[in-house]
C-alpha cells in the first residue's frame, strides 16, 4: 500500500510505528546499528511507514520537574538520510519548526523525495518560546517550495476536552495544507471519540471531506513512565493509573489497556466513516518495553483493513 497516495485520497487503516533517533553523542557506528537493529526488529510487522519524533526540551511549557533528564538526539532528518536507507516503507518526519532557520528548512523541504518522505510540522510548546520559523511560516514555506509533500498536524485529544475547539483547529489546519492528523498518546478514549465526533460532524457542515486521524498508542513500563506522559500533556484516567500501578506487570497491563483502546476507536471511526491510521510509538530504551510495543503494533495491525 502506498501510504502518501492513501493519505492524500483521505483512506485510513494503515499501521504505523514511531522512533526516536539515538542521543546527538551516539558515534556514527553506533548510530547505524540502532538503526539496523530497528529496522530489523520492525521488518516482520509489515508496516506502512516509520515516523521519527523529533524531541524538543519542552521544559518551558510547564513549572513541574521532568521526570526524565532532556537528552537531545539526532535530527530525524538527517538520521534518515545518514542510516536508515535500508528502509522499505515511507518515512513520516517529525519538524519541531522553531528549531530551524528559514533557510535551513526551505533546504530540507528541496531535498525530499516526496514518494519517499512525509511530514509532521510542530509549533513551539509555550506561547513565549523563542523560535527560528513559527508553525505559520513554516505551513507556508511548504505551500511555497514544496506543495507536494504530505504534510500532518498534531491533535490533541486533552485539548480538546479542556477547550473543545480542537476540532475546529484540525480543520484550519487542514485549509492550510495539512493532509493528516497524529495524536498524542491515547489513553482517554472518550476524549478521543469526542474529538472524532466533533470533527466528523463539523466536516459534514462545512462540506468537507475529512482526512485521515492517525491514532498513537503506548506502552507503559513504569511508574516513572507513567509520571513522564503526565508531564508531557497525556491525560491518563485515574483508573487506568490505579490499574497500571497495582498491575503485578504494568507493561502488559498497559498492553492490554491499549489495544482495547485502539479496537474501541477502530469500531467508532468506522461507524462514523472517519479514515483513520493507528501509530504505536517506542521511545524506550529498554528492551522489554520496546518489545512490547512491538508486540502490540503486531496485534493491532491484524486488525486492521490494509488490503
Amino acid at each position: 500500500m502506498d501510504l502518501r497516495r492513501r493519505i492524500l485520497e483521505g483512506k485510513g487503516e494503515f499501521l504505523l510505528f514511531a522512533v526516536t533517533p539515538p542521543r546527538r553523542a551516539a558515534s556514527p557506528e553506533r548510530a547505524q546499528e540502532i538503526a539496523e537493529v530497528t529496522l530489523e526488529r520492525l521488518r516482520p510487522l509489515g508496516l506502512d511507514g516509520l515516523v521519527l519524533y523529533d524531541i524538543d526540551d519542552e521544559s518551558d511549557r510547564t513549572s513541574q520537574e521532568r521526570p526524565f533528564p532532556f537528552l537531545p538526539t539526532m535530527d530525524p532528518a538527517d538520521y534518515l538520510s545518514r542510516h536508515l536507507s535500508a528502509c522499505d516503507v515511507p518515512a513520516v518526519v517529525y519538524r519541531v519548526v522553531g528549531k530551524y532557520p528559514e533557510a535551513e528548512l526551505r533546504s530540507w523541504l528541496r531535498a525530499q523525495d516526496t514518494d519517499r518522505v512525509l511530514s509532521v510540522f510542530v509549533g513551539a510548546s509555550s506561547r513565549g518560546k523563542q523560535v527560528a520559523t513559527s508553525l505559520a511560516q513554516a505551513r507556508q514555506l511548504r505551500a511555497t517550495v514544496r506543495p507536494e509533500l504530505a504534510l500532518g498536524g498534531v491533535a490533541i485529544p486533552e485539548r480538546h476536552t479542556r477547550r473543545g475547539d480542537e476540532h475546529l483547529r484540525l480543520l484550519a489546519k487542514q485549509a492550510t495544507g495539512c493532509s493528516f492528523f497524529v495524536t498524542q498518546v491515547v489513553y482517554d478514549v472518550n476524549a478521543a471519540k469526542d474529538l472524532v465526533s466533533d470533527y466528523r460532524y463539523e466536516c459534514d457542515a462545512r462540506g468537507v471531506a475529512p482526512v485521515p486521524i492517525v491514532f498513537t498508542f503506548s506502552v507503559v513500563g513504569s511508574t516513572k513512565t507513567l509520571e513522564f506522559l503526565s508531564w508531557l500533556g497525556v491525560d491518563v484516567p485515574r483508573w487506568i493509573q490505579n490499574e497500571l500501578r497495582h498491575a503485578a506487570d504494568p507493561l502488559v497491563a498497559s498492553h492490554e489497556q491499549a489495544f482495547a483502546t485502539a479496537l474501541d476507536l477502530i469500531a467508532y471511526c468506522r461507524r462514523l466513516g472517519v479514515p483513520f491510521g493507528l501509530n504505536v510509538e517506542s521511545v524506550s530504551i529498554r528492551r522489554a518495553e520496546i518489545e512490547q510495543s512491538v508486540s502490540l503494533a503486531a496485534q493491532l495491525g491484524r486488525e486492521l483493513h490494509r488490503s
